[in-house]
C-alpha cells in the first residue's frame, strides 16, 4: 500500500517552544536556590567575623570611635554586600536592636558571653520557588556565641 510522506519540518521548533520555558524556569530556580545557600553561608561567616572583632573591645577602626559601629562595619565588610540585600536585624543575647537603639554596651563587657544573631530575609524572585516560602521570602538566622576578652 502506498502512504504519503509525513511532513515534520516544524515539530522540533514546536517541541522546543513547549520545553524551553519550563527548562529555563527550573534552571533559574536552581540558580536562585544556590544564591540563597551562598548568602546563608556568607552571612554566617560575616556574623562570626563581627563577633570575633566584638570580643576584643576595640572601637577605633570605623572612624566613629563607637564599638558597635566598628562591629557592624566588620559584619558588612565580610558579608560581600549581602548585609544590605537581606534586610538584617541584629540581636545580642536575646535583645533585638535597631539603628536607633545601638549602643556601645550592646556587646557587653570583658568576660561576658555574647550571642550575636542576625535575622535575615531573602526576597524570592522565582515564581516557582516563591510559593514554597512564607510571604515569598526565605527567612533565616545566623548566630555565633563567644566570650568577651578582658579588655
Amino acid at each position: 500500500m502506498f502512504s504519503f510522506p509525513r511532513r515534520q519540518s516544524g515539530t522540533t521548533l514546536v517541541e522546543m517552544a513547549i520545553i524551553a520555558p519550563l527548562f529555563i524556569l527550573v534552571l533559574v530556580a536552581i540558580v536562585e536556590l544556590s544564591l540563597m545557600f551562598f548568602t546563608t553561608l556568607t552571612m554566617q561567616y560575616a556574623v562570626r567575623e563581627g563577633a570575633r572583632f566584638a570580643i576584643t573591645g576595640r572601637a577605633n577602626e570605623s572612624g566613629s570611635g563607637q564599638r558597635y559601629a566598628t562591629v557592624i562595619a566588620k559584619i558588612k565588610e565580610n558579608s560581600l554586600g549581602m548585609y544590605d540585600r537581606v534586610g538584617t536585624t541584629i540581636s545580642v543575647n536575646g535583645t533585638t536592636f535597631t539603628e536607633k537603639t545601638y549602643s556601645n554596651s550592646m556587646f557587653g563587657v570583658g568576660g561576658d558571653v555574647v550571642i550575636l544573631r542576625l535575622d535575615c530575609s531573602w526576597k524570592v524572585s522565582t515564581p516557582l520557588l516563591s510559593s514554597f516560602f512564607t510571604d515569598g521570602a526565605y527567612k533565616f538566622q545566623v548566630a555565633t556565641t563567644m566570650r568577651n576578652e578582658f579588655f
